[in-house]
C-alpha cells in the first residue's frame, strides 16, 4: 500500500517560537479538508473541479468553456460555485453533491505520520468542509486519519451555507458546542480563517500548492501575514509534530 507524508524540508517555521505553548489550552481541533488535510500534490481537487465545469455545462446547457467561466464567477462572488448556483439557478444542490466528488482516490496517500500527529492532539478533532461528508469520510478514510475525528461538519449541515459566512461558523459551533477560544482552525483559504480569528481561535493557514482564486497570488506577494492569520505551514505533519503542547 502506498504511504506518504508531506517531507519535512518543505515545511514554513512550523510555530511562532516567540509564543511557547500557545496550543496548549487549545482543546478543538478543526481542520479544512481539501488541500489541507490531504496534501495538495495529490491534486485531487483538479478532479473536482473538472467535474464541477461538467455537470454546470450539462445543468445550464452551455459549452464546458462557459460553464467553466460561470463555475469560478459563482466561486469568487458566492464562496462556493455550489452556492452561486443555488441562489442564482435555484438549483437542487444534491445532484451536484454527488456527481462533483464521484472521484478517484488512488493519488491520496496512506499518511501514517499525519495520523500520528493528530492522535497526539488533545482534545477532540473536527473536519469541518463545504464539500459533503461522503467526500470527508472518504478522504479521511483513504488517508488513515477518519477514526481519529469525532465529528465532520459539512456542507448540507450548514444548511448550505458555505465558510467564510460568519453563520456557517456559528452552525458548526452549535452542533458541536464548543467554546471557540479553545480551538484551532487549519485551513487552505486565509479568508476562511478571518471569522475564527475574530472569534477567538488560533489560526494556521496551510499554503497550498494548488492555486485555485486569485487570493492564492496575493498570498506569493505577501511581505508578512495579515493579522487574522497567525500561523502558515506548507507541510501540517510537520506543524503538528512540532506543537509545544506544554503549558
Amino acid at each position: 500500500m502506498k504511504q506518504a507524508d508531506n517531507a519535512a524540508d518543505n515545511a514554513n517555521t512550523p510555530v511562532d517560537q516567540s509564543k511557547p505553548g500557545i496550543f496548549s489550552t487549545r482543546k478543538v481541533w478543526i481542520f479544512d479538508l481539501d488541500n489541507t488535510l490531504y496534501p495538495a500534490e495529490s491534486n485531487l481537487f483538479a478532479q473536482i473541479d473538472q467535474r464541477m465545469g461538467a455537470f454546470i455545462a450539462n445543468y445550464l446547457d452551455l459549452s464546458f468553456e462557459r460553464a467553466r467561466y460561470f463555475q469560478k464567477l459563482y466561486y469568487r462572488q458566492y464562496g462556493t460555485t455550489l452556492a452561486g448556483l443555488m441562489q442564482v439557478h435555484d438549483m437542487d444542490p444534491q445532484a451536484f453533491l454527488d456527481y462533483v466528488h464521484d472521484i478517484n482516490l488512488d493519488p491520496v496517500p496512506v499518511m501514517p505520520q499525519l495520523a500520528a500527529a493528530i492522535n497526539n492532539l488533545p482534545g477532540r478533532k473536527l473536519i469541518y468542509t463545504n464539500g459533503s461528508r461522503r467526500h470527508a469520510e472518504r478522504v479521511a478514510d483513504k488517508l488513515g486519519v477518519l477514526n481519529l475525528f469525532d465529528g465532520i461538519t459539512d456542507i448540507v449541515s450548514t444548511d448550505y451555507v458555505p465558510k467564510p459566512a460568519a453563520d456557517a461558523y456559528a452552525r458548526m459551533i452549535k452542533a458541536h458546542e464548543f467554546d471557540p477560544v479553545q480551538a484551532v482552525m487549519f485551513e487552505d483559504m486565509p479568508q476562511n480563517l478571518q471569522v475564527p480569528h475574530d472569534l477567538g481561535m488560533a489560526t494556521v493557514l496551510v499554503h497550498s500548492s494548488y492555486f485555485d482564486h486569485p487570493i492564492q497570488n496575493e498570498i506569493e506577494q505577501w511581505k508578512s501575514p495579515p493579522d487574522h492569520v497567525h500561523h502558515m505551514t506548507k507541510n501540517l505533519t510537520a506543524f503538528l509534530q512540532a506543537l509545544d503542547l506544554k503549558s
